[in-house]
């Protein structure tokens, strides 16, 4: 009898992306230790999803939790399956400054590189 492997999911963050994660963290106040970021996908955008990140002061039953260099990320099941394998960044340029998501699961995109379609 062979053991089914359980689901994983593995994201990149970069060094950017994290040290704004921990400013907004810090400004927020009365955040518990069991506080992390919620990385999820939810239906909208231009091209069928879009990434959503938000606070939250704990997990939910059923969610994936990641470390990463001390920040803690929220993956619930259903977006875990589109974001196994993302980078996320933090960039600033002229243009104005946010994060971005290089995801290998997205077969497509648009220009406001915030939607994708899988």
């Amino acid at each position: 009898m062979s053991a089914v492997a359980a689901p994983t999911v593995e994201m990149n963050v970069t060094p950017s992306a994290i040290n704004e994660i921990k400013g907004f963290m810090a400004g927020e106040d009365d955040l518990p230790e069991t506080a992390g970021l919620r990385v999820r996908v939810v239906p909208g955008g231009c091209s069928g999803f879009q990434y959503s990140l938000n606070i939250e002061e704990e997990s939910r039953s059923g969610d994936f939790i990641l470390d990463k260099d001390g920040v803690k990320l929220f993956v619930d099941m259903f977006s875990a399956q589109y974001l196994n394998g993302i980078t996320i960044d933090y960039t600033s340029n002229m243009m104005g400054s946010g994060f971005t998501f290089d995801n290998p699961n997205a077969t497509g995109g648009c220009g406001c590189g915030t939607s994708f379609s899988a």
